[in-house]
Parts: structure tokens; C-alpha cells; sequence
């Protein structure tokens, strides 16, 4: 692989209950290609996945800013994405990243954060398919696609997607800032 990402940092935000595969399988891709990954998360110590996949803590949600990083990646889970959108720091760090004009990817459930972020809105995304009223409730324009890029917004629906999610989160990483306008 190309290590074509030497000298950028990614954040992945992530609590207890992501899924598994949706936090190690991206983080693989930017790792290898020369990127540094950070795990944030709302508090200190390590985080557990649904399927019992731990990973040490680098830095908590209240004590970073978008720009310690070049991009975002946001797994999903039910239950990692739900606490993830009720944790004020992690919404203001996630919006920071829109703000920015700064890469970001999420996969599956992880898009509940953009909504409360107050992101979406005008944007073309997909999501795991029980998000989609939501979404488009918030002014997004849901699709059912494999993966979907919009202004530097990566979105894929289930780790059945992580191959494309990987390759394309990689590309904008690459790729760098965005022009697009927030929300």
C-alpha cells in the first residue's frame, strides 16, 4: 500500500459499544498508510466494542480540538453512537471537524453525532437504514449506497461496506481539506 498519509493524524471517537470492526478495520487502512491514529472517547482508560474488542484510551472528547487533527472517523454501534451524541464535548469536537472544512468519515450508526452536531443539513450521506428518517429529518439527503462521498464527507451503512468505507476515508485523508459548507 501506498503510505501516501505520513505526518496526518486521525481521531476516531468511539465509547463502549462500537462495533467491533467499524473502529479496527478503518484504523488498520489509516494506519497503514502511514497515518497516526488517537482513540478519543468521553472518558479516560479503555473502551470495549460490542464484540469484545478493547482499545486503550489516548485522549478524552473534553480535552482535544479539531486542530490537533487532519480528519475524523466515526464508528458506528448502537450503543457507542447513542452515548456519543448525549456527550456535549464529542458533538462540539465533531463539529469542529465540519467547521474546518476537515475530512470525516462515518459508518453505520455513528451518524447520530452529525445530526446533534447540527451538520447535515444540504449534505448526501447514507447510514445504517434505521437512521434514515432521522437524517432526513434533519435535512440530509439519504441514499442507500455502498459508500457515498459529499465535500469531504465519507458514509457507509454496515461493515459489509468497510472495503469502499476504508479505501475512499483514506483518499479524502489524502486529499486534505474540503470546500464544502457546514450545515
Amino acid at each position: 500500500m501506498t503510505h501516501h498519509l505520513n505526518g496526518k493524524r486521525v481521531a476516531f471517537l468511539a465509547t463502549d459499544g462500537y462495533e467491533d470492526s467499524e473502529l479496527t478495520s478503518p484504523w488498520d487502512a489509516v494506519t497503514g498508510a502511514g497515518a497516526t491514529a488517537t482513540l478519543v472517547a468521553p472518558e479516560t482508560g479503555e473502551t470495549t466494542g460490542k464484540n469484545g474488542h478493547t482499545q486503550s484510551v489516548d485522549r478524552t472528547s473534553s480535552d482535544v480540538s479539531a486542530d490537533d487533527f487532519d480528519a475524523l472517523v466515526l464508528p458506528g454501534g448502537v450503543v457507542n453512537a447513542d452515548h456519543l451524541r448525549m456527550d456535549e464535548s464529542a458533538v462540539a469536537f465533531t463539529r469542529e471537524f465540519f467547521v474546518q472544512h476537515k475530512p470525516v468519515s462515518v459508518i453505520c450508526h455513528g451518524a447520530w453525532i452529525l445530526i446533534e452536531a447540527d451538520v447535515v443539513g444540504g449534505r448526501t450521506l447514507t447510514s445504517y437504514p434505521s437512521l434514515k428518517t432521522d437524517l432526513r429529518n434533519a435535512g440530509a439527503v439519504w441514499v442507500d449506497e455502498e459508500v457515498v462521498v459529499d465535500q469531504g464527507l465519507v458514509s457507509s451503512r454496515t461493515p459489509e461496506d468497510l472495503p469502499a468505507f476504508n479505501a475512499k476515508t483514506v483518499e479524502e485523508i489524502a486529499e486534505g481539506r474540503h470546500s464544502g459548507q457546514i450545515a
